[in-house]
């Protein structure tokens, strides 16, 4: 089983704004520490080989310049790899948007305890042009509890665990409270960053109600 509360607790989560080519974009950043060293990690968030096991089957031309798609999920360049601490890629959900901006950067450090070699910080931001509309209805958690779950995901697997039936589990009572406190973490990390209060309570409930939708209560039997 896994424990909830401690995995929300072990991201920390900030949102905020950046200037890129293409205009102001929003930044959601996730910050977590794992139990290996930099260069494994690197290895199982870049390797082919290693991301279905976690995240998502890719192909693609694994190479600066190159491009990559993973399964059923967002496609792109490879725009900067400076192995084993930095990869930055191009993030593109469906059909480009013109005038549209959507990156993603990994950076691995090592981590500040007293083994160092065996602890490594993992950030990940997604940097992106956000809909205004679109925002202003889901804010940060809707592409954050997505990344929420998939570092879990990845803290399982580093562990020698992991989900059977990730299908099954996503429909499951642990993994709506998951994400219900994700959304809500989410939340919070908005309103640190200077978002309204009352504009946060809206988008909380839109990405719960998106990621953790309300199951109907079973039918009577008739006996």
């Amino acid at each position: 089983m896994v424990d909830i509360v401690d995995e929300i607790n072990a991201t920390h989560r900030v949102v905020g704004r950046t200037d890129t080519p293409a205009g102001e974009a929003r930044t959601v950043l996730l910050r977590r520490t794992y139990d290996t060293s930099v260069e494994d990690l690197w290895d199982a968030v870049t390797n082919p080989e290693r991301l279905p096991r976690w995240f998502l089957p890719v192909s693609g031309d694994f190479r600066l310049g190159g491009r990559y798609q993973t399964e059923g999920n967002a496609g792109g360049e490879i725009i900067a790899c400076e192995p084993p601490r930095r990869l930055r890629v191009t993030w593109v959900f469906g059909p480009a948007v013109e005038g549209g901006f959507s990156e993603v950067e990994v950076r691995l450090s090592p981590g500040s305890g007293p083994d160092d070699e065996k602890s490594t910080v993992f950030e990940l931001e997604h940097i992106a042009i956000s809909d205004p509309e679109r925002w202003t209805e889901y804010g940060p958690g809707a592409v954050g509890v997505g990344w929420d779950l998939a570092l879990l995901a990845l803290g399982l697997y580093l562990a020698g665990e992991g989900i059977d039936d990730p299908s099954a589990w996503e429909q499951s009572k642990e993994a709506r409270e998951f994400s219900t406190l994700s959304s809500n973490a989410w939340g919070a990390a908005s309103v640190a960053g200077g978002e309204s209060p009352d504009a946060v309570a809206t988008m909380v409930a839109n990405t719960t109600a998106f990621y953790a939708p309300d199951v109907p209560a079973p039918e009577p039997s008739g006996d």
